[in-house]
């Protein structure tokens, strides 16, 4: 994915807020939604269109990956960080409040295949946790949780319907991700900022533009460390 390929991002996406505001294009908005999707996560295919996922993990060193802290005009925050924060948002608000389902790191057993004991957003940790998370998450299962959240996501919003598009996230839910402690308990704000969504609320913001800024970031944290030219 490259410069052009961005720019072209970000305006469809001003497109999609238009669409998931009118009932009678939610055909499209879902069409839109998955096209929008598929450019965040790896392909998985050989000699497709390269995804963002793809720019970063190609040639991507693992300790690229984990280096902590890295200065750069956007974060500090590893490459490891990023990419494992985006995906543990994403599989909390589309399962637990979209959904009312199980998170993939449950169901599909990473939470031991990360190798990491934080099990919570990311979202309030200090300096020492994200170096611990940094220096032992998973190389090799990251990509792998990162694809099943992400193919968990595209069935849930292509299975929804308008009407459940503009409906709020639930107290009930809300309880339920804290009960499960997917957010810290320092970091209610988070909760109250996804309790004033509705489902295409967190369509937009997480499930899409969340994932986008911090892969901007972890391409950041890459060409700087890896001295790669920026691609046009």
């Amino acid at each position: 994915m490259n410069l052009e390929q961005r720019k072209v991002w970000n305006e469809n996406h001003k497109a999609l807020t238009g669409l998931l505001g009118r009932p009678d294009k939610q055909s499209e908005a879902a069409d839109l939604f998955l096209e929008q999707h598929r450019w965040l996560y790896a392909s998985g295919e050989a000699g497709g269109l390269a995804t963002y996922e793809d720019v970063i993990m190609n040639t991507l060193g693992e300790q690229t990956f984990r280096a902590y802290p890295v200065r750069t005009s956007a974060s500090r925050n590893s490459i490891a960080w990023h990419l494992w924060h985006a995906a543990r948002i994403e599989d909390i608000t589309m399962n637990v409040l979209i959904s009312g389902r199980e998170q993939i790191l449950h169901s599909g057993g990473f939470a031991d295949k990360l190798n990491t004991r934080f099990i919570h957003s990311g979202n309030g940790m200090d300096e020492s946790e994200i170096a611990e998370l940094s220096s032992v998450l998973s190389f090799e299962a990251l990509p792998d949780y990162r694809l099943a959240v992400a193919q968990r996501t595209r069935s849930i919003i292509a299975g929804l319907s308008a009407a459940e598009l503009r409906t709020k996230v639930s107290a009930r839910r809300l309880n339920q991700v804290k009960e499960q402690e997917a957010v810290k308990a320092t970091e209610q704000w988070l909760l109250d900022y996804w309790g004033g969504k509705t489902a295409a609320g967190l369509v937009l913001m997480p499930a899409t533009r969340h994932n986008f800024l911090h892969l901007n970031k972890s391409m950041q944290v890459k060409l700087k460390l890896q001295k790669q030219p920026t691609r046009q």
